[in-house]
């Protein structure tokens, strides 16, 4: 998602962020990039619009790392799928794991759950220049490459919910759900790294992280995010 920014409102490279590095303090790969906008900002009552799954250049959010903050969360547990459907609504909608960004103007020929990894990979080659973030997660096509290399998924995988589900555990795992559940990490940086990966989540202004980058903003108030989320880690 790099290189203008096209009609529909898909961020395909402006290369705003600076470049992703773990931050010593807090384990967190998320801690390098500095704000786009104030964090001072009055937190907004309306939400409206759904989002992509945002990174900050072509190479995607999590391409150029050598390693991860944490193993790759092998079974969802209640907290992990209350979390995904926690994002799923922010970022997918009714559509869920068959949801395709809506500024793409060649949508796949099938479901995106009836297709394989590489039916997806085909279809991002040959529609160049469009949206292309898919799924219940809106991964968008490097952190879908590089997500499924982690687990070792070939490309004859199908693309269906449980796939789905075990990308989206690896992201969680990356944004510290191991660490905030054993009380190594506060809920609130937590939240701010969810926020950092899908934009449709709100940071403490109540705006994406991602706010006014191609069209971006976020579809719940930060105070329902914290509420749910807190929620769901103390439940």
């Amino acid at each position: 998602m790099i290189r203008t920014i096209a009609a529909s409102g898909l961020c395909l490279g402006l290369g705003l962020a600076a470049p992703v590095t773990a931050d010593p303090a807090t384990g967190s790969l998320f801690a390098a990039p500095q704000p786009l906008f104030s964090m001072q900002s009055k937190p907004r009552d309306a939400v409206s619009s759904a989002s992509l799954f945002v990174d900050r250049a072509e190479g995607g959010l999590f391409a150029a790392l050598p390693g991860r903050l944490d193993a790759p969360l092998r079974h969802g547990g209640t907290k992990a799928a209350r979390l995904r459907d926690l994002i799923a609504r922010a970022e997918a909608g009714r559509a869920g794991y068959d949801a395709v960004q809506h500024g793409a103007r060649v949508k796949p020929p099938r479901r995106p759950t009836d297709m394989t990894l590489q039916d997806i990979y085909d279809w991002i080659e040959a529609t160049p220049g469009q949206p292309h973030a898919i799924g219940r997660y809106q991964f968008i096509p490097p952190t879908l490459r590089h997500s499924a290399a982690r687990l070792d998924l070939p490309a004859s995988t199908r693309f269906s919910p449980a796939v789905q589900d075990r990308l989206a555990d690896l992201l969680l795992g990356d944004a510290g759900l191991k660490k905030v559940k054993a009380g190594e990490m506060s809920v609130d940086t937590f939240m701010l790294n969810l926020a950092r990966i899908w934009a449709g989540l709100p940071i403490p202004s109540g705006r994406s992280y991602y706010h006014g980058v191609a069209g971006n903003k976020a579809t719940m108030t930060y105070e329902a995010y914290a509420r749910q989320v807190r929620g769901i880690l103390g439940g």
